[in-house]
């Protein structure tokens, strides 16, 4: 047989065979699974989680906070990026954001390849819970701020004093920033909540602060409050002033102004650290009495330091003992003075406005921690602003009181509205409050 009839019987046989084993396979998945029972799978594909404007689906993920030692660079390389790369994102990056301004304890995330590299991508610095900085370097290198969506959710609470406000509120589940709110913000000089009588009531609308719809933020505003003490009512009604300036103040239902001519206090304070006391004995001292004519706020260094009340700067100094300070004089009767600033922001001969900024909390002069000692005289004798009768603020300006009247009409209604939770009636019973900080707790 020659070669070529071998080959085309060769070819013959193997097309036979390939039908052949067709055939058999094709009826073998007939018999073995029919059509009726075929099942389909669904392919699930991972929901979209995002967050600071990224897919995080398309990252591996890392969280940590900013220790002690650390900075960019150190973060950088403890993830595994080279020192080139490094530079050149601290290049690209500061003209926008300044890497050398991390903090300890602050919240950091990277964003880095989906491999077994885990190469970062991505930094995300947050500075406070609502800001976020993004030093981006996945193509090219750039670096922006953002700020996480904020949602208001007004609220409302009321609740009847049976030992302090503070109690009250924390039994309720209601955050202590209100406590602050509502005795330094609002009824700073009207009512002494450090004598407050059992019986007393309250209520408040309110506005609470959410970041991403789920983060608490704590109490953002109060939009209108009630206070019953001792038998005596006290409305009072947030209601803008100055729209250009922001400014708002608290008028009671005759538009007439909550506070006095003076603010209670000249910062945002985490505590009153020591207050006014001629007899204040020191143990460094032996125990000797140093009296302390001054009332001192503690607060984080560089919180603004406001003026207290209108006057003209008479003094923008350093010394010694006081640091950087400032003296206001406001009329013939008040001055008030400022100290361990971090720094002034108002010269001598400067004409300044209540709350306005005139220098920010520091540790400057003689001083073991950063807060403002305020000092407040009158007639020349520097005495304890909390125990004086100060003047009350003007009222609220003609020309605005016909609008506030009618603004203030449906918060009074809404407050009336509010039931009271009443507790059994018993003796009114005086409550001497022994901590003298309560208030201070708050903050």
């Amino acid at each position: 047989m020659d070669q070529r009839r071998i080959e085309a019987l060769g070819r013959k046989c193997l097309t036979f065979l390939t039908a052949a084993l067709l055939v058999t396979s094709c009826g073998k998945k007939k018999e073995s699974l029919p059509i009726e029972e075929t099942e389909e799978i669904a392919i699930v594909e991972p929901e979209d989680t995002f967050e600071f404007g990224f897919n995080l689906n398309d990252y591996i993920v890392k969280r940590d906070t900013v220790r002690s030692g650390d900075s960019f660079g150190v973060i950088m390389e403890r993830n595994k990026l080279g020192y080139p790369k490094i530079f050149q994102i601290a290049e690209g990056a500061k003209s926008s954001f300044d890497i050398t301004k991390l903090q300890i304890g602050k919240p950091y995330t990277l964003l880095c390849s989906k491999d077994t590299l885990q190469e970062p991508k991505c930094f995300i610095y947050q500075p406070n819970k609502e800001e976020y900085v993004v030093v981006n370097f996945q193509d090219s290198i750039h670096a922006y701020t953002n700020r996480k969506p904020v949602t208001y959710v007004e609220k409302e609470v009321a609740g009847v004093i049976t030992s302090s406000i503070s109690e009250t509120l924390e039994d309720l589940g209601i955050s202590p920033r209100l406590t602050f709110k509502l005795a330094d913000d609002i009824y700073a000089w009207t009512i002494d909540f450090r004598r407050l009588q059992k019986g007393d009531r309250f209520k408040v609308i309110y506005t609470d602060k959410y970041i991403d719809d789920s983060i608490y933020a704590g109490i953002a505003d109060v939009k209108a409050a009630f206070f019953e003490h001792n038998g005596e009512p006290f409305y009072a009604f947030e209601y803008e002033t100055d729209s250009i300036k922001g400014l708002s103040d608290y008028f009671n239902e005759e538009a007439n102004n909550l506070r006095r001519a003076f603010l209670k206090a000249p910062v945002e304070y985490k505590r009153i650290s020591s207050r006014y006391n001629l007899r204040r004995r020191i143990a460094l001292y032996g125990n000797k009495i140093r009296p302390h004519k001054g009332t001192d706020f503690a607060a984080d260094i560089g919180t603004p330091i406001r003026a207290t009340a209108n006057g003209t700067v008479i003094k923008s100094a350093y010394t010694r003992g006081n640091g950087n300070y400032v003296k206001i004089k406001h009329n013939a009767t008040y001055s008030t003075q400022y100290l361990h600033m971090k720094k002034q922001n108002v010269k001598v001969g400067q004409f300044v406005k209540q709350g306005d900024v005139i220098g920010w909390v520091g540790m400057t002069g003689n001083t073991s921690g950063p807060h403002v000692c305020y000092r407040f005289w009158k007639n020349g004798v520097q005495v304890d602003p909390f125990r004086q009768k100060l003047p009350a603020a003007e009222p609220i300006a003609d020309s605005l009181k016909t609008s506030y009247l009618a603004f203030i009409q449906p918060l009074k209604e809404q407050l009336d509205r509010i039931p009271f939770k009443e507790v059994p009636a018993e003796e009114d019973v005086l409550f001497e409050n022994s901590d003298e900080n309560l208030i201070s707790q708050a903050h």
